[in-house]
């Protein structure tokens, strides 16, 4: 039967199309927009965007993030990953099916040696068997912490732990203040806390340029900010919050060794929830908690500290692979 859908990459004068797309479907993420593979090209994967057409409208859509095979010569081929993604709706049967399909015929002939899927919230797990997908250890978290931003202020308020509304309250009153980052030596001074952050609580993070490209690539567009709680002049905090397809993300977060007694993350995350509502978004994601609820988990203060502030922990299905060249991809696995 012919197919009444196209699928084709999608170029950088229809970017507004595409982010449109992601931005208004039910599962679209940040991690599918057009600012993130921009952002990761600057890290070594090249972005191609492909979209499923019906006439002048994307009914799918899928971000593909390319890099080279590790160990392989460049002519041999890539690997090929798709984050929080496809763009799809899960419920149509014959869209998915062909979309996968085209899909598939696409990363082929361009030489991937194997894709990567890593959806969504809303995912339908029976495409796994059905593209022949394995699961593989997963890049983005598999769990976190989603927080529904509807109710009120003083309801949300009233629905985190009495501990956490005290210290929200605690940090205003003894002076703590909040405001947004303007400029780029803001995103530096932020960055330095970031690696003191690193150093105590013992986390990789990346270059300062990272950072500092996600900034300029997302904050003018009003989809990144980076809120810091300052106390007497000294910067003692900061957190990057992105907002985009109505959801707010606490993408990552830095503190001072110094007065912690002053609670200021505390005050810090409430005011990116303050603004997340503002901005109309319909949830605020803390983006990732421990695998269990173990207290000897590495990051068990973390996930205490996330957990304070009520919401719904959410459990994703994982990473999944599909891989079309089984010897260069067995070769490739040795160096990763």
């Amino acid at each position: 039967m012919l197919s009444h859908y196209k699928l084709c990459p999608v170029s950088s004068r229809q970017r507004y199309q595409w982010d449109a797309f992601v931005a208004n479907a039910p599962s679209g993420h940040l991690l599918q927009s057009w600012g993130w593979g921009e952002l990761k090209a600057h890290s070594g994967w090249s972005p191609v965007r492909l979209a499923l057409w019906h006439g002048d409208d994307i009914v799918a859509a899928a971000s593909v993030l390319r890099r080279t095979a590790p160990g392989l010569p460049v002519r041999v081929g890539h690997l090929a990953y798709i984050p929080k993604g496809p763009v799809i709706d899960w419920s149509d049967s014959l869209l998915c099916a062909d979309f996968f399909s085209q899909l598939t015929t696409y990363v082929r002939k361009q030489g991937a040696l194997a894709l990567r899927m890593e959806p969504g919230e809303s995912f339908a797990e029976d495409w796994v068997s059905k593209l022949h997908m394995h699961p593989v250890s997963p890049v983005q978290p598999l769990r976190t912490i989603m927080l529904d931003l509807a109710p009120s202020e003083e309801a949300l308020l009233a629905q985190m732990k009495e501990k956490w509304r005290y210290n929200v309250r605690l940090a205003g009153r003894k002076g703590v203040t909040i405001r947004v980052a303007e400029i780029a030596a803001d995103v530096d001074a932020w960055y330095r806390l970031l690696q003191t952050t690193g150093d105590r609580d013992q986390f990789g993070i990346h270059s300062s340029q990272y950072y500092l490209d996600a900034w300029h690539m997302f904050a003018p567009h009003n989809q990144v900010r980076l809120l810091l709680a300052e106390y007497e002049g000294q910067l003692l905090a900061g957190i990057f919050v992105s907002l985009f397809a109505g959801q707010a993300i606490y993408l990552y977060g830095a503190s001072s060794n110094e007065q912690r007694q002053l609670m200021p993350n505390y005050l810090l995350q409430w005011e990116a929830i303050r603004w997340a509502r503002q901005q109309g978004a319909h949830s605020y994601d803390f983006w990732g908690i421990p695998a269990t609820d173990a207290e000897d988990e590495a990051m068990a203060g973390v996930y205490r500290f996330k957990r304070g502030w009520g919401g719904r922990i959410v459990q994703f299905s994982g990473c999944y692979e599909a891989v079309y060249r089984p010897l260069a991809m067995s070769i490739a696995r040795r160096f990763v």
